[in-house]
């Protein structure tokens, strides 16, 4: 890993970014969709469906990882590149919010955060600096400061708590990684983001943007969104929060979404997002498709032998029928969440493609507004 880490612009269609995130393992293109391999595998798939589905990074999390196998048993092994075979970047989530969402009991101080775990019971305490740590021993190209994110609605002073909280581990998660760097644990390919929260509250967002640009990392996320405030107040609050980040930095939305969110969050000016809602929605019969999302449960795929999507750069979703994977998906057979998996994965990158194109060709908002009738369609039914 020889390259230092930065962003490139390539191009723009108003406020649509069309650029590169060059690291130490390569170029990510954005706008960029990352599917989630939280403990070292995106589920149901083969890592090299992923990487031919044209995915350019990955995302991993520290919280489930520090739990099993363990990150120092990962390093042992030669890091999470080898450990599951992808040699692209990686982007490790710090594991806050899965120690807010997912842990048995749990203690929020200035330190950190103490919790069970939500497999054993056992006790862990996860501070800015471990969190760090963490990410460096799984040799993470993208490691995210370790943050608060909590459940909206919420009263402000709880947000801004949360916020400033979030803004001292930032100083300190920075602070870690440039102790790492200066150990030789991780390269100038390697990157911190800091985290911008504040709910929906445009002024504590403003203030959390600047003071993480004060603290300065190689790229920014909006996290604390998606988190039960709704579409057009997460529009909203993109739109109060991105004006005061760089130019020249990534921008990251953490945790989005639907094709909707994707379109719309890329029309503001994001560049890299994660979700797991492609594999989460494919094993429970849900696929995406150019004529909309197509639910295979329902009875009237039953006896409908027209392909899933004809349209579609994944042989899968051309090849099967519809038929067969109402079958599959009604019998609970494992390859029907795999095929689905692999479907909308394609769906998903393939979608960014088409953004990254429609912004290098600057038709970005016909394109946008074509796309969105078309996903936005009731699903069709067999004639």
């Amino acid at each position: 890993m020889t390259e230092t880490f930065h962003y490139r612009a390539l191009g723009a269609d108003g406020l649509a970014r069309r650029g590169e995130v060059v690291t130490g393992r390569g170029i990510i293109r954005t706008p960029a969709f990352m599917p989630v391999g939280t403990v070292a595998t995106v589920k149901a798939l083969y890592p090299e469906q992923v990487r031919e589905a044209g995915a350019d990074i990955l995302l991993g999390n520290t919280y489930h990882l520090m739990l099993r196998p363990g990150a120092e048993r990962v390093a042992k092994l030669g890091g999470l590149h080898k450990f599951m075979r992808w040699d692209k970047p990686i982007l490790t989530d710090s594991g806050g919010f899965q120690v807010m969402s997912l842990s048995k009991i749990r203690k929020i101080t200035e330190e950190g955060a103490m919790f069970q775990s939500h497999l054993d019971g056992s006790r862990h305490m996860l501070t800015p600096e471990r969190s760090i740590e963490i990410q460096s021993l799984l040799g993470a190209d993208i490691q995210m400061q370790f943050d608060e994110c909590i459940q909206l609605p919420a009263e402000r002073r709880e947000v801004q708590r949360a916020m400033e909280l979030s803004l001292r581990w930032a100083e300190r998660s920075r602070r870690a990684f440039e102790a790492q760097r200066a150990s030789g644990a991780v390269t100038a390919g390697q990157a911190s983001f800091g985290i911008v929260q504040g709910g929906i509250d445009p002024e504590l967002r403003r203030r959390s943007a600047e003071a993480l640009v004060g603290v300065g990392f190689e790229g920014y996320a909006v996290g604390g969104l998606a988190v039960g405030e709704g579409h057009e107040l997460m529009l909203a609050t993109l739109d109060a929060t991105l004006p005061f980040l760089p130019q020249d930095k990534p921008r990251y939305l953490m945790g989005v979404g639907t094709p909707l969110d994707l379109i719309e969050s890329v029309r503001r000016g994001v560049d890299m997002f994660d979700c797991v809602l492609p594999t989460r929605n494919g094993r429970h019969g849900l696929a995406y498709t150019w004529n909309g999302t197509v639910n295979l449960r329902n009875a009237y795929h039953a006896e409908d032998n027209a392909p899933l999507d004809p349209e579609s750069s994944c042989r899968a979703a051309r090849d099967y029928s519809r038929a067969y994977l109402h079958h599959l998906i009604r019998s609970g057979e494992y390859l029907g969440a795999m095929i689905l998996s692999w479907v909308n994965t394609v769906f998903y990158q393939d979608l960014m493609a088409a953004m990254r194109a429609a912004i290098e060709e600057r038709r970005f908002a016909a394109w946008a507004e074509e796309t969105k009738a078309r996903i936005a369609k009731p699903e069709a039914r067999a004639a």
